[in-house]
């Protein structure tokens, strides 16, 4: 990747000394006011990223080959952590709703919530009304 990067790198260089020449010959024109600096800086990257990338395109190739194996490990890396992170989840909520072992309090399970919620006021009142339609 190094080596892409500073193969990258010497083309902008030349093609700035190349625009450089141009701009300073009056070949090309200067920028206005202080910006000539900016101007020949943009022109030179307009100008390497179309050859950069016919001509080192077999490196690219060279690059991406070294770094792909190293992405697929960690994208790995990181489904794998996101699975175990799913089935703790998964375990919390199953321990959750499973009915709690003879012997335990029934306020402590999902259940006895469900039956004391039934025991309230309100159920009271619908068992009560329920008698009256009934009769």
């Amino acid at each position: 990747m190094l080596r892409y990067t500073l193969m990258r790198l010497g083309i902008f260089v030349g093609c700035f000394v190349v625009v450089w020449a141009l701009v300073y010959s009056g070949v090309a024109p200067r920028g206005l006011g202080a910006s000539n600096g900016m101007w020949m800086i943009m022109l030179a990257l307009v100008v390497s990223a179309p050859i950069s990338f016919v001509a080192l395109r077999k490196e690219r190739d060279r690059a991406s080959e070294r770094i792909a194996p190293r992405l697929d490990r960690s994208i790995d890396r990181v489904k794998s952590n996101l699975a175990a992170n799913r089935s703790q989840e998964d375990d919390v909520d199953d321990a959750a709703r499973t009915p709690a072992p003879a012997g335990a309090p029934a306020e402590d399970t999902a259940a006895g919530n469900a039956k004391a919620a039934e025991s309230g006021p309100d159920s009271e009142d619908v068992k009560a009304s329920e008698g009256v339609k009934a009769s």
